[in-house]
């Protein structure tokens, strides 16, 4: 992912700063964190109990990395609008005591890395550019770590400092992970109507009575592909999709006066599932940079995570209302 990222990023200028350096952490000391195991600066087991528990509420907080962000602000501020608490997106002891209320699970969870996690196929480098990409047979992942961290809705980074000195790439290795397994109550519900809101970057999923199932973190639009406006259908889901570039839209970075197609997987510049919508080229997708969503710009209209596409693909079909709000 981190590789994609440079890629996809340098396409509009954007530069990233160094990660900063990951410490050691114990799944006790994350599974019994409350408020006062806040950190100025570094890693905050506090901070990875409130994204764990805000993930498998549905107020997805983006990429779990133990630290406070913008999307961890704007999911806490959606789940306090809709516990009635003052929508402010600041953990205090209110919102901590609604937040942990919803379930008892512990956040953290051994796993033992299988077979299939570190099999693969993986490729060695994904390219700066985004015409490089086109010659890849598939834009698979990078490494095990890399599998393991999109997997578990994590930051690398987080997955290290979880686990130092523990090899990814050997199966039989047990790690810790983020438990952001749901009981599956929501899955079931489908998603009648989708909210864009473009001011807020998010992206709220409806059900029939108008009840909220899920608020997702968003990058909406481009200066190339801006987003559009009013109200629009699901017309197709596509899983593992291929990315076309339409040479009209001139992407800055991109040399190319020809369409060329770059192959599918997690990697790909719309991620692991694409769906479309009926206003011709925009749909909601995936991405290869998780970290990114909500702060940069997107090839396709609406960029989720991907394990976060992947869950409303389940729960929309062909006809579901998309409306984009200002």
């Amino acid at each position: 992912m981190k590789t994609a990222a440079v890629a996809l990023l340098g396409i509009w200028g954007v530069v990233l700063a160094a990660p900063a350096q990951a410490q050691s952490l114990t799944l006790e000391e994350v599974n019994k964190a409350d408020l006062s195991a806040q950190k100025e600066s570094g890693i905050s087991p506090t901070m990875i109990k409130a994204q764990v528990l805000l993930d498998r509420a549905r107020f997805s907080p983006g990429v779990i990395d133990g630290y406070q962000g913008e999307n961890l602000q704007n999911a806490i501020e959606a789940f306090e609008k809709e516990n009635n608490l003052q929508a402010d997106g600041k953990l205090d002891e209110e919102l901590w005591s609604k937040l942990t209320g919803t379930s008892s699970d512990p956040v953290l969870k051994e796993y033992t890395i299988s077979e299939d996690d570190v099999n693969g196929p993986f490729v060695d480098e994904i390219p700066d550019k985004l015409k490089a990409q086109a010659d890849l047979e598939r834009l698979s992942y990078t490494s095990a770590r890399e599998l393991l961290a999109e997997k578990f809705h994590m930051d690398a980074d987080l997955l290290k400092a979880l686990n130092p000195n523990k090899s990814f790439d050997k199966a039989g290795t047990t790690i810790l992970v983020a438990n952001v397994a749901t009981d599956g109550s929501d899955q079931a519900k489908k998603v009648k109507k989708i909210e864009v809101l473009k001011s807020e970057r998010a992206l709220r999923a409806l059900a029939e009575d108008g009840s909220l199932i899920a608020v997702y973190p968003a990058t909406i639009g481009s200066e190339e592909k801006p987003a559009p406006d009013g109200t629009h259908k699901v017309e197709a889901i596509a899983k593992n999709p291929t990315y076309t570039y339409n040479p009209e839209y001139s992407f800055e970075g991109v040399d190319s006066k020809e369409k060329f197609v770059v192959a599918p997987g997690p990697n790909n510049p719309v991620g692991s599932v694409w769906i479309d919508l009926s206003i011709e080229s925009y749909g909601i997708h995936g991405t290869p940079e998780p970290a990114k969503v909500g702060k940069t710009y997107s090839h396709g209209c609406v960029r989720l995570t991907n394990w976060d596409a992947e869950e409303l693909a389940e729960m929309v079909e062909k006809g579901t209302e998309v409306t984009f709000l200002d």
